[in-house]
């Protein structure tokens, strides 16, 4: 077995590190913040360090590597692993789709919830019941000050007069975070491993990341330059009454890139959490061996996370290393998909295994 399960059930974490390097130059183009740009900052020890690629962009990218864009549908080697996917009938001309493996909220998109099945049930009012959860209409609220005890009574009148406020409606019930996992894993497994956040039912009802992931860079130095948007029909637009706001005439522009002396990426798997859904063997061998599969596709692919930005392993700086629990390698491409398909044909899931949904426009 190239994942020893039984190795791992004493460790709360696993944690692996790679080295990294571009693919061609020595400069990196980092993930840019609105009103920051790039996020640079000191290490404990002074070092310059450069974020290359943030925990919640990289949630993204391995959640990307589970679907095959070409063909719009999950990729071949996880086949039969469940998901949601949405008609979107009140968009375009209605043939467009969505899915919660592509949706930045997963399972609690609105597409989602608000979506309803074939027989013209929301999901979110699907997904309650299951949860242990149900809606409860709120109260009345008045909109004025109470008669006193003294006072006549109200007329019918004057009573709707002072129920035009209303509060929103509430979802009652104990949260169960084992039952909400349990749901989560039934229709897809993957928002147990990246985060689920049901606000949509009940702000009570969240799993964090179970895998996270970030690329640092360090030892950093600034690499400026710049360029010209050349205009070869109106280098002047001035002589044809327009200007460079409609995006014409010659440009000038900066450019800040960064060299390293050292990328890494570093993953952490959170064990403890995925034994703490209390799934069962099967379901909770299963997540460990996903968000392993998921680093190893990462790693493989050609990690090329912005034009000017396209990275590989560098085997000279120590490559891919397990850091815990000790001893640990993370198993091969080839050798992960075996074991999550076996783990895949074990487990119950919805049937079919692919939800299918409806949303259409509720303002249209």
């Amino acid at each position: 077995m190239p994942i020893d399960f039984d190795a791992l059930k004493a460790s709360p974490r696993i944690l692996i590190e790679a080295a990294l390097k571009p693919v061609a130059g020595t400069r990196i183009q980092p993930t840019g913040f609105p009103d920051l740009g790039a996020a640079t900052y000191d290490a404990p020890d002074g070092t310059p360090t450069l974020l290359v690629e943030s925990a919640q962009s990289m949630a993204n990218r391995l959640e990307a590597v589970c679907w095959d864009e070409g063909g719009n549908e999950l990729v071949a080697d996880l086949k039969g692993l469940p998901y949601v996917r949405v008609k979107l009938a009140g968009l375009g001309d209605g043939t467009d789709t969505t899915t919660s493996l592509q949706e930045f909220h997963r399972l609690n998109s609105p597409y989602i919830m608000s979506g309803v099945n074939g027989d013209g049930k929301a999901f979110a009012d699907v997904l309650k019941p299951e949860l242990g959860m149900v809606s409860v209409a709120a109260a009345p609220r008045a909109t004025r000050a109470r008669r006193g005890a003294t006072q006549p009574e109200t007329t019918t009148e004057e009573a709707a007069a002072t129920t035009t406020d209303k509060e929103p409606d509430d979802v009652a019930g104990v949260v169960n975070l084992r039952k909400l996992a349990a749901v989560c894993f039934k229709y897809d497994p993957n928002s147990l491993v990246h985060g689920v956040f049901l606000e949509k039912i009940a702000g009570r009802l969240r799993h964090p990341r179970a895998i996270s992931a970030f690329i640092e860079a360090s030892g950093v130095g600034r690499a400026d330059s710049g360029g010209v948007k050349f205009d070869r029909a109106l280098p002047k637009p001035k002589v044809a009454g327009v200007d460079a706001k409609g995006g014409y005439g010659n440009v000038p522009f900066h450019r800040t890139e960064f060299t390293a002396k050292s990328i890494t990426a570093y993953f952490t798997v959170d064990l403890a959490q995925i034994r703490g859904y209390g799934l069962g063997e099967d379901a909770t061998k299963l997540l460990v061996a996903l968000s392993l599969w998921k680093v190893r596709q990462f790693l493989d692919s050609t990690m090329r996370l912005r034009s000017a930005c396209e990275l590989e392993i560098d085997d000279t700086a120590g490559g891919v290393q397990g850091k815990r629990p000790n001893g640990f390698t993370l198993p091969t491409a080839g050798e992960l998909t075996e074991v999550v398909k076996d783990l895949i044909k074990k487990c119950k899931f919805a049937s079919p295994t692919v939800t299918e949904l409806t949303w259409n426009n509720p303002k249209g």
